[in-house]
C-alpha cells in the first residue's frame, strides 16, 4: 500500500464526496482487504451498494481488487493510507472540486467531533482526560505557520504505520481522529 495518493482530477475529487465512499475507504484503510459483503455488514449497507461504491473508488485508483477471490467474493483494498489534493489548484475546475471536497471533509470532521462530545460521558474517564479539545490564537508569520504544520505531522508520524498494520497497535489502542487545523483568521 502506498503512503499517500494525491487527487489531481476533478472527477476523482467529486467521486470521493459521498458519505458511503468516504466511510468505505476509511474502513479498508483501517481493516485491510474486505469483500463488498463484509464491508456492507460493517457499514450497515447492502453488498450491492458497497460493490457499486467500491467500483467508483476503483475508477480513480483509490481502491483495487486485493486478489484471492473465491467465486464471486472479491476482496478489495485501499491503494494508500492517505488522500491529498492540491491546496492551490491550477485551474478553475480543480479549484471548484477541491472546495467541494474540502467542505465535505470539514463537515465530516465536525460530525465526528459532535458524536464524540455526545458520547464522551459514557467513555472511560481516562480516555476523556487524554483527549484534546480547544484552540489557541497564535501570531505567526508564514514560515512559522508552515513549521507548526510540519511539527504536528512529525508528532503523528510514529503512529501512522499502525493504521495499515494492526500487529503494531498496542493492547487497548483505539482509532483516534487527529485533525490538524491552523489557518490565518481576520483580526477580531
Amino acid at each position: 500500500m502506498e503512503r499517500q495518493i494525491e487527487l489531481t482530477d476533478a472527477a476523482a475529487m467529486r467521486a470521493l464526496v459521498h458519505p458511503v465512499r468516504i466511510r468505505l475507504l476509511a474502513l479498508l484503510r483501517r481493516e485491510g482487504a474486505l469483500t463488498a459483503s463484509e464491508a456492507g455488514r460493517r457499514l450497515g449497507e447492502s453488498s450491492g451498494s458497497t460493490s457499486y461504491h467500491l467500483r467508483q473508488l476503483a475508477r480513480f485508483g483509490l481502491v483495487e481488487e486485493a486478489g484471492g477471490a473465491h467465486g464471486r467474493a472479491r476482496p478489495w483494498r485501499a491503494t494508500s493510507l492517505y488522500t491529498s489534493w492540491p491546496a492551490v489548484p491550477e485551474d478553475e475546475e480543480l479549484a471548484e472540486a477541491s472546495l467541494v471536497l474540502d467542505r465535505f471533509v470539514v463537515n465530516r470532521y465536525a460530525e465526528r467531533l459532535a458524536e464524540w462530545i455526545e458520547r464522551r460521558r459514557d467513555e472511560p474517564r481516562e480516555w476523556v482526560e487524554a483527549s484534546a479539545f480547544g484552540d489557541s490564537l497564535l501570531y505567526l508569520d508564514k514560515e512559522e505557520l508552515a513549521a507548526l504544520r510540519d511539527g504536528l505531522q512529525a508528532l503523528a508520524e510514529p503512529y501512522l504505520e499502525r493504521v495499515a498494520d494492526p500487529t503494531l497497535r498496542p493492547a487497548g489502542a483505539r482509532p483516534v481522529a487527529f485533525v490538524q487545523v491552523a489557518f490565518p483568521v481576520d483580526e477580531p
